[in-house]
């Protein structure tokens, strides 16, 4: 690997493995550092709802973009672009390789290739936002359909905030929300690498994960961040897991309910980043239990 502002990424859908093989790239490459690329990783105190990565991992390697905001903090893509970009920059600038590490396509996308987002207008969001408060989440989405089909099997109806964006992007650019997406070309050198898990088997493991979350402790992490102000975070209280235990709080579900209602949204949600994953043709798939699994991924570093 020879460029020196070389990227490494590591993506696939959740409880794939992707940390510990971003970890294991790093360590295996001497001066290499992780940069997040999961949305909602960049909150304090949400730790077990989105499976940050250990003490141990963390120590052993420097994390970028982990715990920078508040739960009552708004991010937006645009803004997590800059910042993911200058921690590249800085790594660079050091002559360390950056390892971006996530399971969102369009974030992972927005720090590799040249995406541009269109401006915003305060009057046209309220208005659809005042429409999703009228209508419902699910009216808007297939508004969204009706206008541009691309996008809404893009978006997930439950996915408030970026409905409305798009809505508001169509009316303001007067083009569909995804034309606003580049071609699959790198600003940088990059090599990509996916986690590939068999649907069973994924679905298996993600079962395991939700059970093992609410082991270690979920519905308490969530308690103490309604006292940090989850419930009025626009970004954080929506995330897989954590809107289920405040409707828990709230006396609207039973913890038994939510436990599944966050299963089926995280099996949906990790399909949605497969399916969004594979159109991408730069990404080298790797079996996610191969036994050489490092071996072969820098193998695949190796060639750039």
């Amino acid at each position: 690997m020879s460029p020196v502002d070389h990227i490494v990424a590591v993506v696939g859908p959740t409880a794939s493995g992707k940390s510990a093989l971003a970890v294991a790239i790093a360590q295996r490459l001497g001066a290499a550092e992780i940069v997040n690329a999961d949305s909602m990783q960049l909150y304090r105190g949400m730790d077990i709802g989105t499976a940050k990565p250990s003490a141990e991992e963390r120590g052993a390697v420097p994390h970028h973009l982990f715990d920078v905001l508040d739960v009552t903090q708004t991010s937006t893509v645009a803004e997590f672009q800059g910042w993911a970009r200058a921690a590249i920059a800085d790594c660079h600038a050091r002559g360390v390789t950056p390892v971006l590490v996530g399971g969102s396509a369009l974030y992972v996308r927005a720090v590799l290739d040249p995406l541009e987002f269109p401006g915003t207008d305060p009057a046209v969001r309220a208005r659809w936002a005042a429409e999703l408060a009228a209508r419902g989440p699910d009216a808007l989405h297939a508004e969204l359909a009706r206008r541009d089909p691309a996008a809404a099997a893009q978006i997930l109806p439950t996915n408030d905030r970026r409905v409305v964006r798009a809505l508001e992007v169509i009316e303001l650019t007067g083009e569909p929300f995804v034309a606003t997406m580049p071609a699959y070309e790198a600003i940088h050198p990059v090599t990509l690498l996916g986690l590939r898990v068999p649907r069973d088997v994924l679905d298996v493991r993600l079962t395991e994960r939700v059970e093992r979350m609410w082991a270690d402790g979920f519905v308490e992490e969530v308690r103490r961040l309604v006292g940090a102000g989850l419930e009025d975070g626009l970004t954080s209280g929506k995330a897989i897991g954590y809107q289920q235990i405040l409707a828990v709080l709230r006396g609207e579900m039973t913890e038994d309910a939510a436990k599944e209602a966050t299963i089926t949204g995280t099996r949906k949600f990790a399909r949605r980043q497969d399916r969004l994953f594979t159109k991408d043709p730069r990404i080298t798939w790797l079996p996610y239990d191969a036994e050489t699994l490092v071996d072969q991924a820098m193998t695949v570093v190796a060639r750039a």
